[in-house]
């Protein structure tokens, strides 16, 4: 039986992944304005981060439509027996209710809908295993188990730049951004049931990079010779330096630096880095 693994563009997954691993990504939409640009589709993350800087107004961004999933589903149904469909969480985004749309229009299709209860490179790690395990051989009910588990078990954490886009985009509370601010505080945050939840502060930049370390292996007891992914969102010189450091602190017997795309972008903000950490 031929599995398909569908996911969408919040997962960040690097396109040359994607194309190793027949990973099939629906976009989501941002707009700047009036303009309108399917993610990773008519802008890439260098060029939306470049007019992200220049841009007076935050843009917003939109999910897939149902009718968008219905073409989807339909184009890998003639590849594929199964469809294993992995999402953003439905707590951020409405992006599943459109695929769970799409999947009742279509009963006479095999699709699995999956909820990663996170977003941008923890989501794509779970999607790039899942592919990974389809080259394999693996069956459709073995790699959904293994899917599950890894929701079940992944975590992230990440530092905005600032707390003004998740503030506009309705992430975080005025408050508590104006708050940061006026201390000088470095949040630290995470998802937590699937919402992007406060994890501590730090008082400064450097500091609060240093804390993503210790959080994992002081905190989480974290075993070493697991797996890294690095995220930013234009910010490579800090993810280099955090990528320095885990690899001295957990010994990782795999690594990825991976640029934060466009609708992440959106609400993070450019600068911003995450650490998501797998044990083995």
């Amino acid at each position: 039986m031929r599995v398909g693994i569908l996911t969408d563009s919040t997962s960040d997954i690097p396109r040359e992944i994607c194309e190793k691993y027949d990973i099939e990504v629906i976009p989501l939409k941002v707009m700047f304005d009036k303009e309108t640009y399917r993610d990773n589709v008519d802008i890439t993350p260098e060029e939306f981060y470049k007019k992200l800087k220049v841009s007076k107004k935050i843009p917003t961004t939109t999910q897939p439509t149902p009718y968008e999933f219905v073409q989807f589903y339909k184009k890998m149904a003639e590849k594929y027996d199964s469809i294993i469909s992995i999402h953003v969480s439905e707590k951020m985004s409405g992006t599943i209710a459109s695929a769970s749309s799409a999947k009742a229009s279509l009963p006479d299709l095999d699709i699995t809908i999956i909820d990663s209860k996170i977003t941008s490179i923890p989501a794509g790690y779970i999607v790039m295993e899942a592919a990974k395990a389809v080259k394999e051989g693996r069956v459709k009910e073995e790699i959904i188990g293994m899917v599950n588990n890894i929701v079940e078990k992944i975590r992230i954490l990440f530092l905005p730049k600032t707390l003004e886009y998740l503030r506009k985009g309705g992430r975080i509370g005025t408050a508590k951004s104006l708050l940061a601010v006026a201390l000088k505080i470095q949040p630290i945050l995470t998802v937590k049931e699937g919402e992007v939840a406060p994890y501590k502060n730090a008082r400064h930049w450097n500091r609060a990079k240093q804390e993503l370390i210790n959080i994992y292996k002081n905190v989480f007891n974290v075993k070493e010779g697991g797996t890294v992914i690095i995220g930013h969102s234009d910010n490579i010189e800090d993810a280099k330096d955090i990528e320095i450091k885990a690899k001295d602190a957990f010994k990782p017997k795999e690594i990825y630096t991976w640029l934060i795309g466009c609708t992440i972008g959106t609400h993070l903000g450019p600068g911003a880095v995450a650490l998501c950490y797998l044990e083995p």
